[in-house]
C-alpha cells in the first residue's frame, strides 16, 4: 500500500497522461523498480537511459575523483543521487557538488554549487532540456563532459529565456578542449585541466 503522503487521487474527465511526483518516484525507487536501471524524473515524466558504456563510466569516475580533491571538506560530491528541483523533477545528475555534510541531513538537496553531466548518447538532451532545467533551478555552474568530442561544455549565469523548455538558459556558454583549464565558480582559486575529466 502506498503511504498516504504520496497517494494519488483518480481524476474524473477524459484520459490524460499520468504524471509522477518526486515522492512517488522515490517510493517506486525504494520498492526496487529502478534497480540496475538509470532513471530520473523530469516534469512528472520518468525518463530512462540505457546501460552506461565504458567511456561514460570512466569519465564519471575521473570527474568524481577530481571534484572530491578540488572541493575537499565542507562539500559533498554526490554521484547519481537525488537533486530535487521541484515537486515533479529530480534529474539525479551524474555529479552534484553540495555544500555541507551528509551527517545531519534529513532531506534531499534542492540546489548545488556545481552540476556535471557525462554525455555520450545524451548530449542533445543534456545541452537542451537539462540545460534549461538546471538554469530554471538556479544552478549557477553546469558542466557537460562531452565524451565523444573530448570537450567540456560550461554553462553559467542563469537567465530567463522564453525560447527554452523550462523558460531559462545560461548567459555564458564555453567550449573547452583537453588543453584548456576550468575553475569552478565555488572554488575560483582552483584550476582543473579539462583532460583530467576525459577518458
Amino acid at each position: 500500500m502506498m503511504p498516504p503522503h504520496i497517494a494519488t487521487r483518480v481524476p474524473s474527465g477524459p484520459p490524460r497522461n499520468l504524471l509522477w511526483t518526486v515522492d512517488q518516484f522515490h517510493y517506486l525507487g525504494d520498492l526496487g523498480m529502478f534497480e540496475g536501471r538509470r532513471a530520473w524524473l523530469v516534469d512528472g515524466v520518468i525518463v530512462e537511459e540505457g546501460p552506461m558504456n565504458p567511456l561514460h563510466r570512466i569519465s564519471l569516475e575521473l570527474s568524481e575523483n577530481v571534484l572530491r580533491a578540488v572541493f575537499g571538506s565542507g562539500w559533498r560530491v554526490c554521484n547519481q543521487m537525488p537533486l530535487v528541483l521541484g515537486q515533479t523533477t529530480d534529474p539525479e545528475p551524474d555529479l552534484a557538488v553540495i555544500a555541507g555534510s551528509p551527517r545531519g541531513s534529513t532531506s534531499h538537496p534542492t540546489t548545488a554549487a556545481l552540476v556535471v553531466e557525462i554525455s555520450d548518447s545524451s548530449l542533445r538532451y543534456d545541452t537542451t532540456l537539462k540545460m534549461s532545467l538546471y538554469a530554471a533551478g538556479g544552478i549557477a555552474d553546469y558542466w557537460v563532459v562531452d565524451v565523444a568530442n573530448r570537450q567540456l561544455l560550461v554553462f553559467r549565469d542563469p537567465k530567463p529565456d522564453s525560447t527554452t523548455s523550462h523558460g531559462h538558459s545560461y548567459t555564458t556558454n564555453l567550449t573547452l578542449g583537453p588543453a584548456d583549464t576550468i575553475s569552478p565558480i565555488a572554488t575560483p582559486n582552483v584550476t582543473i585541466p579539462v583532460a583530467d575529466l576525459l577518458p
